[in-house]
């Protein structure tokens, strides 16, 4: 009886191997492939690391979310850092777009934020959302904006920081 558990043991171990080999072959795969979709996105250009969180109408704002804006024309495609998917998950439009404040985080936001980044409130219709960047991300959001075609209604009043 004493030599069946011994191979119990040893099918049990070599099963426990397996399952771990096979997690850090999922692992693997899953960072190969999120590291792909981010080169894809940033190969073809006009490509930002910025974050977002939605400001709802009523109650607390969403929580921020690591992600790429990559301009398209006159919208912005947001898609988030760690997803699959290839559809944007915000889309912002150019014309109408109104950026109503800018801000630096408050220190409890910004532990979850890049380093050094500006917070800027953007309303495209009944969306509003918050996009936090760095310096030279939020210089080349402003300059799309305001390289709108002409008749393209564009409101950019970022309020004086002191």
């Amino acid at each position: 009886m004493s030599e069946w558990r011994g191979d119990l043991g040893g099918h049990l171990a070599l099963d426990a191997g397996g399952v771990l080999a096979a997690v850090i072959l999922v692992v693997a795969l899953v960072f190969v492939a999120m590291t792909v979709r981010r080169w894809l996105f940033v190969r073809g250009g006009g490509a930002v690391e910025c974050s977002l969180r939605v400001l709802p109408m009523e109650g607390a704002p969403g929580a921020w979310r690591l992600g790429i804006g990559r301009y398209k024309g006159d919208v912005l495609h947001w898609h988030r850092v760690f997803g699959f998917r290839r559809r944007p998950r915000q889309v912002i439009h150019r014309r109408g777009l109104v950026v109503s404040n800018r801000r630096s985080p408050d220190p409890g936001e910004a532990e979850g934020l890049l380093p050094d980044v500006s917070v800027i409130e953007v309303r495209d219709g009944d969306l509003t959302v918050e996009l936090a960047m760095g310096a030279a991300a939020l210089t080349g959001f402003l300059a799309w904006l305001e390289a709108a075609p002409p008749g393209f209604p564009v409101d950019i009043h970022p309020p004086d920081e002191s």
